[in-house]
């Protein structure tokens, strides 16, 4: 009766633009709470290790909170089963650790508003790649103009008076779209994990493997400094944004179609862009972001198109960590 009821609230459109927004705000606010991290924490511009350190502790605690909850609501602990454990390392390796060493160094070297919108592109490139690799996802004419869409707007959001601008860094922009690479190879391969157990599980144990592996990458020579009780609030806000962002969406894929949901992916930028504008000072009204910004919203409209399977449903797709078909930032 409870489950009837919970999906009758669920499968509202207005309930659902309502938490898809929410989880929306919640990734789009990584992108200025990690920067302002950085200050909080006293980590200088060149110190790698430390900024590793932080994005491990991150993701270690969110898995860990994921797997607590998960382990809460079904009255027992939720262990990864055998089959998935070798899937569920590789993915925490490219999913969590690899994404976010892109993505934390990456946004070191940009600013928020910018890291938003080229974030964004993992969308397609996860588009791209599953026609390569399943035979029932294949481009279409839809996903196709979505594609080049999205990835106009990555060309847009550069251009300057003579063309592209001298300010795309490789160790800044190019990181964040190799880690939007790697968040699209980890949303193929969570698809994959997904078959074989319960999503919930699969996600709290990469995330909670990929910080521990981050932690140790960062630990020999990373320090963080804690100039007051406020850094480690903003610390704590970002384990359960990942967290709480992760459940919301999980509920809402679970009692809907996947095709009615990823839809509203186009949230995370937008957000991401706004809070970023607001947060960090960032000019946001730069008539090349706003270009790249609806070209980015409308290709993600375009690649999601197509009605979705009926059993899709339940998978994941989220934007920054476990996210099958889109970063926990």
């Amino acid at each position: 009766m409870d489950q009837l009821k919970t999906k009758t609230i669920l499968t509202k459109t207005g309930v659902v633009i309502l938490l898809a927004a929410v989880c929306g705000i919640l990734w789009g606010s990584a992108f200025p709470s990690v920067k302002t991290g950085y200050e909080l924490f006293q980590i200088a511009p060149e110190d790698n290790a430390s900024k590793l350190l932080f994005a491990g502790i991150r993701f270690g605690m969110a898995g860990l909170v994921t797997i607590l909850f998960a382990s809460l609501k079904r009255k027992r602990a939720c262990l990864p089963d055998r089959r998935n454990i070798a899937g569920i390392l590789v993915l925490g390796l490219v999913q969590t650790t690899l994404q976010y060493v892109f993505f934390y160094l990456g946004l070191a070297n940009t600013t928020g508003v910018k890291a938003s919108i080229f974030g964004a592109v993992s969308t397609f490139f996860a588009v791209a790649l599953a026609h390569f690799i399943y035979r029932d996802d294949r481009l279409n004419r839809f996903k196709v103009v979505g594609c080049i869409a999205g990835f106009a707007g990555v060309v847009v959001v550069n251009l300057g008076v003579g063309g592209l601008e001298a300010s795309f860094t490789f160790q800044g922009e190019g990181f964040i779209i190799l880690a939007a690479l790697s968040s699209a190879a980890g949303a193929l391969l969570s698809k994959n994990a997904a078959s074989n157990g319960d999503s919930m599980t699969i996600t709290g144990w990469q995330l909670f493997i990929g910080g521990a592996v981050l932690c140790l990458i960062g630990l020999p020579r990373g320090r963080l400094n804690p100039a007051g009780p406020e850094a480690f609030l903003l610390l704590g806000y970002m384990i359960l944004l990942s967290a709480v962002a992760f459940v919301i969406w999980t509920a809402l894929l679970y009692y809907n179609p996947v095709g009615k949901i990823t839809v509203y992916n186009f949230m995370t930028p937008v957000f991401g862009v706004i809070l970023s504008a607001a947060c960090l000072g960032e000019n946001l009204w730069d008539w090349r972001y706003l270009v790249a910004l609806a070209l980015v919203c409308f290709g993600i409209f375009a690649v999601n198109r197509v009605k979705a399977p009926k059993q899709e449903q339940g998978k994941t797709g989220l934007p920054e960590q476990a996210e099958p078909k889109t970063k926990e930032k």
